[in-house]
């Protein structure tokens, strides 16, 4: 008997009509009714997917660098809205795809596979997992980001403090199929060395003075999800074999006696030190680094990107103005020169401080000028002069490739996140002149 080929279906939590049943004669089906697609076998020859949507569904992105060659149909209803070329094309990035209309007509195979890179983020996707702009650095760690986000392996994350490392260990969380289970936080160095193990591992109650209820310990609280370790390599010693050991058996064993528990955690640690620096004088464990060190992402600091202080500034500056209730600001132009020419020692970090403190101090002014950042040359090191570059925003459609739309206007183009109820152009123009 000649076997059939394999045919996964991804109904995204829409009916399928039985229509399984009638392909069972040509195809060997697996149906996957989720909202959220699933990863197919490894032996399928086709995808079918319920396609509903104006544009593919987040849950779909991850999934990508594990399927990105493998042919994919797409079934729409008859009353599915229709498609833009817009849409067309971001669904088309997906590899090799074919349309068809959900009914009983069998699937026909042939498509042979295209190898495509990961689509894009639309706009929206980016800034939810708090991505703005792509400068060549960062697409590069967005786009091996995304491939350990498609796996379980555990990351490493390094680079300067304020460089955005844990923004990317929550971007792989959210990319990952255990998106929605928990993320979990912990900064190693803010916890006393005598009680590291007590926070990650748990205790039970009697384990030791004021243990007075059992305590599950961060490992347990990111159970099914992602346990994020910053500044990992201030770890201590005793901490880090146990640590080895967690990673080796997925299992902990709390303070004070009683079983061990198996715990299924994605683990993403990170450090601004030099890791194997610490291997070689003694003070991190060998063994250890090389478990940790299985997909490593090195942070970029933020003079190592200029081109993306412009887009990060106007994005803290709505961002913070909402926060505190004030006017929606702008940046007059003048000042995105002055922004990339500074070192910032402090990374990201210390630009989203930076763009507050002018905020709040500009009080009703909706444009922040020069003068509003002037503090910041009070903090250059002796002898240091900056070396400004004029910098042109961008043509929308230029624009687009390094920042994600939403970030800006309605238009693309300007300055300012109108709010709802409209915005005065006469003061704004007023106040520019």
């Amino acid at each position: 008997m000649t076997a059939l080929n394999r045919l996964h279906w991804s109904t995204l939590g829409e009916s399928s009509e039985g229509l399984e049943n009638i392909w069972a004669a040509a195809w060997e089906i697996s149906v996957d009714r989720g909202a959220s697609p699933a990863l197919p076998p490894r032996n399928t020859d086709l995808w079918v997917i319920s396609a509903s949507g104006l544009e593919p569904p987040a849950a779909l992105l991850r999934l990508l660098c594990e399927v990105g060659a493998l042919p994919i149909l797409l079934l729409r209803s008859q009353a599915a809205p229709p498609l833009s070329p817009e849409d067309l094309a971001a669904w088309g990035r997906l590899g090799s795809v074919r349309w068809g209309l959900l009914n009983a007509e069998v699937p026909q195979g042939g498509l042979r596979p295209l190898t495509t890179g990961p689509i894009p983020f639309t706009a929206t996707q980016a800034l939810a997992l708090g991505l703005v702009g792509f400068s060549p650095a960062m697409a590069a760690v967005v786009a091996r980001a995304r491939a350990a986000a498609a796996t379980r392996a555990t990351v490493l994350l390094s680079g300067e403090s304020g460089s955005g490392k844990e923004v990317i260990a929550r971007a792989i969380h959210r990319l990952s199929e255990d998106g929605e289970q928990p993320f979990v936080a912990v900064h190693c160095g803010a916890i006393p060395e005598n009680l590291v193990e007590s926070e990650l591992f748990g205790y039970n109650k009697g384990a030791f003075t004021d243990a007075r209820k059992d305590t599950p310990g961060k490992f347990r609280e990111a159970n099914g999800g992602t346990l994020f370790l910053d500044e990992v390599g201030t770890m201590p010693l005793l901490a880090q074999v146990r640590l080895l050991r967690v990673i080796q058996e997925r299992e902990v064993q709390p303070l004070g006696g009683g079983p061990p528990v198996k715990v299924d955690v994605r683990l993403v640690v990170a450090t601004n030190s030099d890791l194997w620096g610490k291997v070689q004088d003694g003070s991190f464990r060998e063994d250890l680094f090389y478990r940790l060190d299985v997909v490593p992402i090195h942070m970029p600091p933020l003079r190592e990107r200029r081109e993306e202080v412009p887009f990060l500034a106007q994005h803290f500056l709505n961002r913070k103005a909402r926060e505190h209730g004030l006017y929606p600001k702008a940046l007059h132009p003048s000042v995105d020169p002055l922004l990339m020419a500074m070192p910032w020692p402090g990374n990201v970090r210390q630009l989203e401080n930076a763009i507050e403190r002018a905020v709040i101090l500009a009080g009703s002014r909706p444009v922040l000028t020069r003068q509003d950042f002037t503090f910041l040359m009070d903090r250059l090191p002796e002898g240091e002069v900056l070396v400004e570059e004029p910098f042109q925003r961008a043509a929308p459609d230029a624009q687009a490739e390094m920042l994600p739309s939403g970030t800006l206007g309605s238009e693309g183009a300007g300055y300012l996140d109108i709010p709802p109820d409209g915005l005065d152009l006469n003061h704004v123009v007023s106040e520019v002149e």
